[in-house]
């Protein structure tokens, strides 16, 4: 992640379209720059007929099939939205208004790697605020069966992840997630399942009215067969990899970026949330402080 001491926001418009994984309807993306100190907020017409706006909280999470989702006040949803705040979160971009036509973000090819690439062309510019963020003061821990994520100090945020998967055994990664590392190690990898789970849920999703992976195809996500992934790899484990992009995303969902080490053991996005609605109810645990000035240094646009 990129921290310099004053907020950033997108350096103009940001525009993406496509079909969402599990409505499998297709949807216009814009980001547009937004003021210091606004947050991430996401905007699309509201079941009233008007424009809702959802802030990117932990509080306005909800619990969907296999994504992370967030709802308004009068239960509109948008859904899928982790990619993108992890892509956000990497590049260090603070306050972004999110537009869409539609109730999901589209996959694109199942990774972050397209919103990287249009990052990059729109640029990053830095705002005229001091950037705020979540200093982890002490070790907390949320266990759930053969699950568990960390948190303890540390000067600068790391992530680090371990996963299993029958077929490929143990797969980790580790490491720091500035802009440069998330855009070549992490943001390629892909949404992955296995074939043989891929049409019960599709099935069970129609049957009770949920839309599940309806948008899925060979293009948008890596296949798991047996032991392999079809088509191959691309990235060495790159299962492990995507569960710390999506890791990424839900913890952007603290609304500041959070300073300390991440340890995790077969997260997923259940946990991850669990994991962040109880650390934040621990206020002995961290505090949210303004970055001095003196750590800023030349800003940095991939």
């Amino acid at each position: 992640m990129h921290h310099p001491a004053t907020e950033s926001t997108v350096a103009r418009d940001i525009v993406a379209t496509g079909r969402g994984l599990h409505t499998g309807r297709r949807v216009r993306v814009r980001v547009c720059p937004a003021p210091a100190g606004s947050g991430i907020c996401f905007r699309r017409r509201g079941r009233g007929g008007g424009t809702v706006s959802i802030p990117a909280l932990w509080g306005n999470r909800v619990s969907q099939p296999m994504c992370t989702a967030l709802q308004a006040e009068d239960g509109t949803l948008v859904r899928t939205v982790e990619h993108l705040l992890a892509a956000l979160l990497a590049f260090g971009v603070d306050n972004a208004r999110v537009e869409l036509d539609a109730e999901e973000l589209p996959i694109l090819d199942g990774s972050a790697g397209p919103w990287c690439e249009l990052l990059r062309e729109a640029g990053v510019e830095t705002q005229d605020a001091g950037r705020r963020v979540i200093r982890v003061t002490g070790r907390f821990c949320h266990r759930q069966d053969n699950r568990r994520i960390c948190v303890e100090p540390s000067g600068r945020p790391v992530i680090d992840v371990t996963m299993d998967l029958r077929g490929f055994g143990s797969m980790h990664w580790r490491g720091e997630p500035t802009a440069e590392v998330f855009c070549h190690e992490i943001a390629p990898a892909r949404s992955f399942g296995r074939v043989k789970w891929a049409l019960p849920a599709k099935l069970a999703g129609l049957i009770g009215r949920r839309p599940v992976l309806r948008g899925a195809h060979l293009g948008n996500v890596a296949p798991v067969w047996g032991g392999r992934i079809l088509g191959g790899m691309r990235l060495p484990d790159e299962p492990v990899r995507h569960r710390v992009l999506d890791l990424l995303g839900d913890l952007a969902l603290a609304g500041r970026p959070i300073i300390g080490r991440v340890t995790a053991l077969r997260p997923g996005h259940e946990m991850n949330h669990a994991f962040l609605s109880r650390l934040m109810q621990r206020e002995d645990l961290w505090e949210e402080v303004l970055l001095p000035s003196t750590t800023a240094g030349p800003h940095q646009t991939l």
